[in-house]
């Protein structure tokens, strides 16, 4: 089963998901209560991956922290204004063992649903969390040297870092689980990756997940890195990721790595073997809004371009129809999904959801549909399906002023898809409040003789244009704030 160069991947939260079935059925409900129709659903809007989120097993220590946690819980009232005490099941990513979780069904239920996922072309990602485990992993009592230990002194000194726990070999204080620039999270323990045991131990469970889904979106996976590992704890290891990714793939062939990483760390783990790594700098340059720093982040490398992970939104940063505002949000869109890698959106996105959910929570909100975003994200999914931006070659287009000191053409980014079978797209983005113009260069080098067809995909608009002047000036635009298109162009004849 293969992937398409630029795949789409949908983000499924699926405790809530679950929960919400369930009150539709009037029973708990499992991964193998999730209808055909929904997966059938997610097939036809051209999804490649689908990631659940939070299906692996965690424990009552992890819930308690949620529940009792006095920061958390007001983030959690604010979701659920009707929070009650089930809503709160603990983070999904305090794992204390990478089986599926018995309330979703277990392995067999997950190993079905994969099947499922497959006959309808569709392939699956689950969480892979290298860095903590879960307060109440088997490893506290059999093995607590995998885990980063401190002394009473430390206890006292940073009580936000560590805690003092009873294991089946007495009584230890345990560092959390932590990135080095805020305090420990108080529902895991820190692996020590300083131990050859606890990488050898952490492969293992790797290679087993690598039987189970084909591709894992790897959680804060900069935090185990040599450099930044040493940094926060002082002690340095050999280093994890190219081994881990070996050894899985001798498992499953293709299997795929995505890695949530961030601090400009995106190359040094595309080096190490990742298939993928979030683009969080696009993301907050499109939220920051000044167009130069958004278009120069598209002059890197083909190369790492093209394993990207593109997202207005995920599990862990604001909603996006919260974050941008109507007109910033649809142009931001073309920006961020027309650009090669892997296009990554997120369940509620397309609906204009306002309320983040955490992942310490298995209910979400009721809300309306935004159905005018709900109407654009279709046409821009349907903008996806084209050859030419599934398969085909990507470029950054120069924008040219449409007239002397006009200083609008500054304020575009248009890139050229072209497919293997010729077809040709064109996306030009205004992202500004205010009107701007600017002639595109064309990289088509047959426009000259012909006249061509530019049908805008997102807006619906049709232009006829003379392919001479579109070789010589480049297509014209004269675009309203954040308006943004993408033109399929076809020839439509041929001069004498």
């Amino acid at each position: 089963m293969g992937t398409p160069r630029h795949p789409s991947l949908y983000q499924i939260n699926t405790r809530v998901w679950l929960t919400a079935l369930a009150q539709s059925l009037g029973r708990p409900a499992t991964l193998d209560d999730i209808p055909d129709g929904e997966l059938d659903g997610l097939a036809g809007m051209g999804f490649d991956w689908i990631w659940f989120l939070s299906v692996w097993q965690t424990g009552p220590a992890g819930q308690h922290v949620s529940r009792t946690n006095p920061e958390w819980r007001h983030e959690f009232q604010d979701t659920l204004p009707d929070l009650r005490e089930d809503d709160i099941g603990g983070s999904g990513f305090a794992i204390t063992g990478y089986d599926v979780h018995d309330r979703l069904g277990g392995d067999a239920a997950l190993a079905r649903l994969r099947e499922r996922l497959r006959a309808r072309g569709l392939r699956l990602l689950l969480d892979f969390v290298p860095n903590h485990t879960g307060l109440d992993h088997p490893w506290v009592d059999t093995h607590p040297e995998y885990y980063v230990q401190g002394t009473d002194d430390d206890l006292a000194r940073a009580p936000q870092n560590y805690t003092r726990l009873q294991g089946g070999l007495g009584a230890r204080v345990f560092a959390y689980g932590r990135d080095p620039y805020f305090a420990g999270w108080p529902d895991t323990l820190q692996l020590n990756y300083a131990n050859p045991a606890t990488e050898e131990a952490m492969i293992a469970t790797l290679v087993k997940i690598a039987g189970q889904c084909d591709g894992v979106r790897c959680d804060m996976a900069m935090l185990v890195l040599p450099d930044v590992f040493e940094r926060t704890w002082g002690l340095r290891p050999e280093p994890f990721w190219p081994r881990a990714i070996t050894r899985a793939r001798e498992q499953a062939s293709g299997f795929c790595f995505m890695a949530e990483v961030y601090w400009d760390l995106e190359w040094t783990l595309q080096q190490q073997g990742f298939d993928y790594t979030y683009d969080k700098r696009l993301y907050d340059r499109l939220r920051e809004g000044h167009v130069r720093p958004i278009r120069e982040h598209f002059h890197a490398g083909h190369d790492y371009q093209n394993k990207m992970a593109r997202f207005l939104e995920n599990h862990d940063e604001p909603r996006a129809a919260a974050t941008f505002p109507p007109g910033t949000h649809e142009a931001a869109a073309v920006i961020t999904f027309l650009s090669p890698g892997l296009r990554f959106f997120h369940q509620g996105q397309f609906e204009g959801c306002r309320k983040r959910i955490s992942p310490h929570l298995v209910r979400g909100p009721i809300e309306p549909v935004d159905q005018r975003l709900q109407q654009f994200y279709d046409r821009l999914l349907r903008a996806l399906k084209l050859p030419a931006v599934r398969d085909g070659g990507w470029q950054l287009l120069e924008c040219r002023p449409a007239w002397e000191d006009n200083w609008t053409s500054d304020c575009f980014v248009a890139y050229a898809w072209q497919g293997t079978d010729g077809t040709r797209v064109v996306v030009t983005v205004n992202y500004a409040p205010n009107q701007s113009q600017c002639y595109v260069a064309l990289p088509f080098g047959d426009l000259a003789g012909s006249e061509w067809r530019l049908a805008d995909q997102i807006e619906g608009a049709v232009y006829d244009r003379d392919g001479g002047d579109l070789q010589g000036r480049g297509l014209y635009v004269d675009a309203t704030p954040w308006q943004a298109s993408v033109f399929t162009v076809i020839r439509r004849s041929s001069g004498a």
